[in-house]
């Protein structure tokens, strides 16, 4: 089977945009300015950005090394390092297998949106356009499919004719679309405000919160501790400089991340006030639609965005997929087509209580969630830091941390950071990582609340 070669990036740039689209996603355009307004605005980002190129930069350079040092999918990847650890390959593989369905019913909730926007929707600025949406019995399946059929799509044409290739188209437009509605967003009147508090540290709201709240964002933004890095690592070619591409990545992906805030951030400002920042689904489909109807020509932006969104989407998803593809494919030697067929059917079928959860079946909780919420509680604040913890006492403990340095410097490459990497890996990173899991998992259960 060709695919037991292992597929790679043709070079450094199909690499870096392949990651970075699995990175950027739904978290950098809607949680992040959600958190951003909550958690005092300016003081948030500066805490983000400072943790995004310490403590994020050291999470995906350890993960990307290992992927690029073994050659190998997740699960055999900590099997190759260390057979003790090889339980953890399983745990890592078990996120995106969760995220993939969810993360697919949210994707096929945007493609509906664009739809909407596409055939002129009277309604779609409405109170119950969204809640009549999701209550359907069948609609919201529909549209879950289409999105995951899409996302299929690409990945079975492999790494370089689908992956690389979307990467490479989607990305740069994306780019172009969040600086466009950016700028449109700032000639409006009465954003002034959110720009200040958006832009300027407020350093009296700064609390522990603020760095526990920065610092679960980065799982979630930076595509971390779910196995994906690992994989995409596997296809780097050795003679690519890993540092700076990590660099680019982190860039891409905070840069994102900020603009995001930039442009929704002013423009709720504007119309309803930072107050008006929704939690989850409200704001992406209920505030902001509202927002752009409001605004001189937006339906016109309103279809941008959400084509933007569908792009941050969809790469991320691919990213995901990709990752139980590679792992099915290493585990039971199947070609790449037959996975595909396969996690497809059952991607659709988890998905299933997703899709319907906040609708149809909204009555049927677990721990007090719906079946999406739930399905992101277990992946995100539980299993994610649980991975990413023993990581790092697997490369700074068990092993040693040149396991990881040595593959950034190879071919005589340059790893500037290697000092604080080292810092980081071994002494800071876990105990941070145990604060997040804490955390989450208090909020989660509605112990403490934020």
């Amino acid at each position: 089977m060709s695919e037991t070669k292992r597929s790679s990036f043709t070079g450094s740039i199909g690499f870096i945009l392949a990651a970075a689209g699995s990175a950027v996603g739904l978290g950098n355009l809607w949680r992040f300015p959600y958190l951003a307004a909550q958690y005092g605005g300016g003081i948030f980002l500066l805490v983000y950005i400072i943790l995004a190129v310490t403590f994020g930069f050291a999470l995906m350079t350890t993960e990307i090394a290992i992927g690029r040092k073994t050659g190998k999918s997740v699960v055999q990847a900590y099997q190759v390092l260390d057979k003790r650890f090889g339980f953890l390959g399983y745990i890592a593989a078990i996120v995106p297998i969760i995220i993939f369905p969810y993360y697919s019913v949210i994707g096929g909730w945007v493609t509906k949106y664009i739809g909407a926007y596409v055939s002129g929707a009277a309604d779609i600025a409405g109170d119950t356009f969204f809640t009549d949406f999701i209550s359907s019995p069948a609609e919201p399946l529909v549209w879950f499919g289409i999105f995951l059929m899409l996302t299929a799509v690409v990945v079975f044409f492999g790494v370089e004719k689908g992956i690389e290739k979307v990467g490479k188209i989607m990305m740069p437009v994306l780019i172009v679309m969040i600086l466009g509605i950016t700028i449109y967003v700032l000639t409006l009147e009465n954003t002034m405000s959110g720009l200040r508090y958006y832009l300027i540290p407020d350093f009296s709201k700064f609390s522990p919160k603020t760095v526990l709240a920065a610092l679960g964002q980065l799982f979630y933004s930076m595509s971390l501790a779910m196995g994906i890095m690992i994989t995409y690592g596997s296809y780097l070619k050795k003679s690519i400089d890993l540092n700076k591409c990590v660099n680019q990545i982190e860039i891409f992906d905070t840069g994102i991340a900020f603009f995001a805030g930039l442009m929704i951030i002013p423009a709720v400002a504007s119309f309803s006030g930072v107050e008006g920042m929704n939690k989850g689904p409200g704001l992406m489909f209920i505030t902001l639609p509202k927002i752009f109807a409001q605004m001189p020509a937006g339906r016109i932006v309103g279809l941008v965005f959400f084509v933007l969104v569908f792009f941050a989407a969809i790469t991320s998803s691919i990213s995901l997929m990709e990752t139980i593809i590679s792992f099915a494919m290493d585990k039971f030697n199947v070609s790449r087509p037959k996975a595909c067929i396969v996690v497809f059917l059952i991607a659709f079928l988890m998905g299933i209580p997703s899709s319907l959860g906040n609708g149809i079946w909204s009555d049927i909780t677990l721990l007090g969630m719906d079946f999406l919420t739930f399905f992101d509680f277990i992946s995100n604040s539980i299993l994610m830091p649980i991975v990413a913890f023993l990581t790092c006492i697997l490369i700074g403990w068990v092993l040693d941390t040149k396991t990881v340095t040595d593959e950034v410097k190879y071919n005589g490459c340059k790893f500037g950071r290697e000092k604080i990497y080292v810092v980081l890996i071994k002494y800071i990173a876990p105990v941070c990582i145990i604060a997040i899991l804490v955390f989450a998992v208090l909020e989660g259960l509605g112990v403490i609340t934020v």
